[in-house]
């Protein structure tokens, strides 16, 4: 749906631009891209409908062109969502992007992406967990709400009592990894020119099952073959669980994106051990630049991948250590995933994404809520 379909109404669309002033994760990319295409969609009889509001000292992108943007109140973090950002954009409709918005507005939408903090709170400080669980029973109550998968979908209409056909669903996507150039001086910096290596992107929370990732590559015994760990603790928290690692399990720490996507582009495979999921972006990502995926076979991994990954049971190390054994041993049809990855790809789009989000927004405006939402999965 394009913006200027949304152009009947006198109401504003503010967009919680609260997220640009924090470093860029999987939520905060999600965030970024819908704005990207939101402000790329507009014309300019409707341009002046998009505000973006965000706290004190955070900038206006460089790349944001038609949407409007102010900077409003003087208190930071929820603190400004629940009063600056509640009290700006109170006379329109409100489109929160990250997890979070202001509970008195009442006429909005706000994106939770997953139902992580209700189903892995060991992840989450004490205080985080209490006030992100009320917040989105609260959201759940007050507000318009969606989310980034089927499978999320399920597990927040369980979990915050809400009618499955009342969460919206805006997927994640991929393109914008086509507009990265790779930074292939990656592969000399951490060695990586000559030998095949595994990948792994992401946190080392504990959904994630980093560590049962790297016991199947030990188990594997292969010395000619790294494991590479992108991310910022992912080293010392393996080291924390499994004691010293040997030499070809290899953390680089943060990374760029130029840089993650040489390291895609080079890999034997990613490999995505996740025992929970809202999404999954990395696969998403890797197919994309043709690396074979091996993943967790869990539901939102077969939602968002299907056929084009190589799947195995994260809940048993003999079982991700035989996947990694295909890979190396040659003994999959490697053409055919990377095929099937690349055609699977072509299905998602952040501008797609962005029109089932305008549609929802033009719902609450004209009506105060979504539409019954009736798709049963990703793409259907």
């Amino acid at each position: 749906m394009p913006a200027e379909a949304i152009a009947g109404s006198s109401r504003t669309i503010f967009i919680n631009g609260r997220f640009l002033g924090r470093p860029v994760t999987g939520v905060e990319r999600f965030a970024g891209m819908i704005l990207r295409e939101i402000d790329a969609a507009l014309t300019p009889a409707n341009a002046e409908r998009f505000v973006v509001l965000a706290p004190q000292g955070v900038a206006r992108p460089d790349w944001l062109r038609g949407v409007g943007f102010d900077n409003v109140g003087s208190r930071s973090g929820h603190a400004w969502e629940q009063t600056d950002l509640w009290r700006a954009g109170r006379g329109g409709v409100l489109v929160n992007l990250c997890n979070s918005g202001p509970v008195l507005h009442g006429r909005q939408l706000t994106v939770l992406h997953d139902a992580l903090v209700y189903r892995h709170p060991e992840n989450f400080s004490r205080a985080y967990g209490t006030f992100h669980r009320l917040l989105g029973r609260l959201l759940a109550k007050r507000a318009n709400i969606a989310t980034v998968s089927d499978f999320s979908r399920q597990e927040l209409s369980k979990l915050l009592g809400v009618p499955k056909g009342r969460i919206g669903l805006v997927p994640n996507a991929v393109d914008h990894v086509f507009s990265v150039e790779p930074d292939v001086s990656v592969l000399q910096k951490i060695d990586l020119e000559t030998r095949p290596f595994f990948l792994f992107v992401g946190s080392p929370a504990n959904n994630k099952n980093l560590a049962g990732a790297i016991r199947a590559f030990v188990a594997l015994d292969r010395p000619d073959v790294a494991f590479v760990m992108v991310g910022g603790a992912a080293s010392t928290f393996a080291k924390s669980l499994l004691g010293d690692l040997p030499s070809n399990v290899v953390s680089t720490g943060r990374l760029s994106d130029e840089e993650i996507q040489a390291l895609y582009r080079k890999a034997a495979a990613l490999v995505f051990p996740s025992i929970y999921e809202g999404f999954g972006i990395p696969p998403l990502e890797a197919m994309a630049l043709s690396c074979p995926v091996i993943a967790s076979d869990i539901p939102p991994v077969r939602e968002v991948c299907r056929d084009a990954v190589i799947y195995f049971d994260p809940f048993h190390v003999a079982s991700i250590t035989s996947a990694m054994r295909d890979v190396v041993d040659g003994t999959v049809d490697i053409a055919a995933v990377r095929e099937r990855g690349s055609a699977r790809t072509k299905d998602f789009s952040w501008k797609n994404s962005a029109g089932r989000l305008l549609a929802m927004v033009d719902d609450i405006d004209r009506n105060g809520r979504i539409s019954e939402q009736t798709d049963i999965g990703i793409l259907d």
